[in-house]
């Protein structure tokens, strides 16, 4: 076969639409006005003939407030250029003393400050998860947009956000701080988010920069086990997991946050591969990059380094402009350059990076470019008013995802008296899920006090805890060893179990709050076993027990296994961690004001032995056909090979029909392109949107490909009756991957074209590519 435009790989991986559809030019270096980058680049050169040597290792020391830190060292830090970067202080009050001390330093070089704002500063919106669900790119972009502006309005330049690790193992706890199993959708969330914290200036006074994460492939640890390794084909690392952190550096992130694993071998901190080779030469990266917490140090145990000394000089080589947290920098780099293990030119391209990075955030024209005037601060810095609660709500309705509604029994009527019985029914922490930056707890709104302002005097609403979290003291111990994160309740499992059991029998249909607490679903938060922890499964057979109806809302940052709960439930409503407002949008759905819309973006599996399972796996030279078994087929013999829900699944209270696939032609030349359209029809009784999603199969290739891969997807919203005709305009750059030699092409054959509702639930059709 003939390849299309075989071509150099690496360099040219996103001049296909397929992960800019819709979007508009990336804003790189190039699109400043020459006369900006020449001012720049005059004043960084100018300011770096002023810095001495302690200077310039001074700024690239990235420190974070806290007990080994205190503000008052970092504040006489400041005072002697020692600090680059500072985070981990997130009120305009304690950033604006800091910065005060600026004007007391010699060359009055001032720090920039950031913060893991990941879904949400004050308001905190669903986690990344959830935003990812809504498959809503305006709904993503509003979040984004006013996490922005609440981070610049407490005074920080900078957010460790977007992370765009793909994951396939829900394992992992991390997976609740990314957008899922995607390449494609992925993509697109992190161009989308980007744009809306940065927009084209990073410097404006609503603006923040971007400082994507975590570069590269941190999602894909063995096991699903945090901070483990990783050992990939380079074909699968540039086809599905590298595109995401270009289309973040495409949408113009001024910064990269550098991984903590290994990538084949070599840990991500001290590879030159990825960070010079790949970053900087072939994707033309000119921002800022950063360690993470502690991991330059983290050399020697990844067993690379001798020494902390060494580990220093291998990072600062391979392109690790700051270090963060562990001062190997400020301790080493002096030293190291008089030994001759490092060069002059070594340090001076980290420090024209954070000077570039500085610049570009404003701070050069004002140390005070986001604090603004100390007119502007707060007096209340939690205050009710600083908060975003309906665009929160109107977010956190489009991430709930409807999994089962037998016979319809959902929407609740505002009617009778209904049942809310379960330990996450009234946290109020466990709403804001992890990563909630400045986000204060008792400010969310919990499915109780949800349901109570849904109904007013128009039900009875009766409440039972029912059971604890956990009632394993080795896990609950450890959710509780940073803070105290969980509380038990002093009863016996029994007496809370009895006393939701007779709540139930009160009431005419019984909502069950179950899942994970938020510390389940978070860094250092791998979990082997992905069910419903006991304690509460034991409390939902006493509830399957009464008899009565049994709808299920599920709290969790993860895919979990639900083969149980969905055999005893009439109903579950996933929910992820949905933020701020996520009481009244769950109350919202469920009571019928809002038509739940969204979509997995993550494959749920029926058992952990299936894990990774995801909706782009290859066919397998033996593939297993469910209408004609065969043992010698790649399957398991004790469950089915299927997920329980497949990626992008999700039920509305409307119906929807989706016609035969129409293609403009039957064959793609090489410089045409070929439509796909569908008509979607609402053959329901209420409006209700859904997702139309257009899949791609390249049937015969040089290397085996995914069964079905996202290539498009449009949120459609129809009245009752309502029809619209969904178009996909597809070239033969949209078919192109990269093969066993990262060369990026197309070749010519069949192409099987999918769309549906859900990645299983699909229309079928084809074309030859010429």
């Amino acid at each position: 076969m003939k390849p299309h435009y075989l071509i150099s790989a690496v360099v040219l991986l996103f001049s296909s639409p397929l992960y800019a559809q819709n979007v508009p030019p990336a804003s790189t270096n190039s699109d400043i006005p020459q006369s900006q980058t020449q001012a720049r680049e005059l004043f960084i050169s100018n300011l770096m003939k002023k810095m001495t040597l302690d200077d310039k290792i001074g700024q690239l020391n990235l420190v974070s407030v806290g007990p080994e830190n205190p503000r008052e060292q970092i504040m006489a830090d400041i005072r002697a250029d020692k600090v680059g970067g500072v985070f981990n202080t997130v009120t305009k009050h304690d950033i604006r003393q800091m910065q005060d001390q600026v004007q007391y330093s010699r060359l009055k070089i001032p720090p920039f400050y950031a913060y893991d704002v990941v879904h949400g500063q004050r308001t905190v919106f669903p986690i990344s998860l959830g935003l990812a669900a809504s498959w809503d790119m305006s709904a993503v972009a509003l979040s984004a947009r006013i996490s922005a502006e609440e981070t610049a309005a407490d005074g920080l330049n900078m957010t460790f956000s977007p992370m765009v690790d793909i994951t396939r193992d829900p394992r992992w706890g991390r997976v609740s701080e990314g957008f899922g199993e995607d390449t494609y959708l992925t993509s697109r969330l992190a161009y989308e988010t980007v744009k809306a914290y940065q927009g084209n200036d990073p410097s404006a006074p609503n603006n923040v920069m971007a400082n994507v994460k975590h570069f590269a492939l941190y999602g894909a640890v063995e096991g699903g086990r945090e901070y483990n390794t990783v050992d990939m084909s380079l074909s699968r690392m540039f086809n599905d997991y590298m595109p995401p952190y270009k289309a973040a550096l495409d949408a113009g992130a001024g910064g990269v946050m550098v991984a903590l694993n290994s990538v084949n071998g070599v840990p991500a901190t001290s590879n030159s591969w990825l960070l010079k080779d790949i970053l900087r030469d072939q994707w033309k990266f000119h921002g800022l990059t950063v360690s993470d917490h502690g991991a330059i140090g983290g050399l020697v145990k990844h067993g690379v380094a001798e020494n902390d000394r060494q580990a220093a000089a291998m990072a600062l080589k391979a392109g690790v402009d700051m270090d963060m947290a562990d001062n190997m920098y400020g301790k080493y780099l002096k030293g190291l350059l008089k030994d001759g293990l490092i060069s002059q030119k070594d340090i001076d391209s980290a420090v024209h990076d954070v000077l570039t990075a500085k610049w570009d955030m404003g701070l050069f024209v004002s140390p005070y470019r986001h604090l603004g005037p100390v007119s502007s601060d707060p007096v209340d810095t939690n205050a009710e008013s600083r908060l975003h609660r309906k665009e929160a709500r109107e977010v956190a309705r489009t991430t709930l995802v409807l999994l089962k509604n037998e016979n319809q029994i959902l929407p609740l009527q505002k009617k009778g008296t209904i049942a809310l019985i379960g330990p996450l029914a009234d946290s109020q922490r466990d709403m804001m899920g992890s990563w909630s930056a400045a986000g204060v707890a008792k400010q969310s709104i919990t499915v109780l006090k949800g349901m109570q302002d849904a109904l007013g005097d128009k039900a009875t609403l009766l409440y039972a805890r029912g059971a604890n979290i956990t009632n394993d003291k080795t896990i609950y111990d450890f959710l509780n060893s940073y803070d105290k994160a969980v509380t038990n309740d002093p009863r016996t499992p029994q007496q809370m179990i009895d006393e939701a059991v007779k709540t139930a029998e009160k009431a005419d249909i019984v909502v069950a709050v179950v899942g994970e607490s938020q510390g389940m679903s978070s860094e250092a938060s791998s979990r082997t076993d992905i069910n419903i922890p006991e304690a509460q499964r034991e409390l939902l057979k006493a509830l399957k027990a009464t008899g009565k109806p049994l709808v299920l809302v599920l709290m969790n940052g993860r895919p979990l296994t639900l083969s149980w709960e969905n055999d005893i439930s009439n109903a579950m409503l996933e929910t992820w961690f949905s933020g701020s407002e996520g009481g009244h949008a769950i109350a919202d759905v469920l009571f019928g004001d809002y038509n739940p819309s969204g979509k997995l973006p993550m494959t749920f599996p029926r058992d952990v032995g299936q894990i990774p399972i995801y909706n782009s796996m290859l066919n397998t030279g033996r593939p297993f056909n469910p209408q004609k078994p065969d043992k010698y087929t790649s399957r398991y013999f004790d469950t089915p090979n299927g997920p329980l829900f497949p990626f992008g699944y999700g039920l509305s209270y409307t119906q929807f029909s989706v016609s035969d696939i129409a293609l403009s032609a039957t064959t793609l030349a090489a410089k045409g392109d070929i439509k796909a359209s569908v008509m979607v029809k609402n053959t329901g009784k209420v409006a209700g949107a859904t997702v139309v999603q257009l899949y791609m199969q390249d049937v015969t290739a040089s290397i085996s490909r995914p069964v079905k891969e996202l290539r498009g997807f449009e949120k459609v919203y129809l009245r009752p009756g309502e029809e619209k005709r969904v178009t996909f305009s597809l070239e033969e750059k949209d078919l192109r991957y990269f093969d066993n030699q990262l060369k990026w092409a197309s070749q010519p054959g069949k192409f099987n074209v999918f769309v549906g509702l859900d990645s299983q639930n699909v229309k079928q059709s084809s074309f030859q590519l010429q």
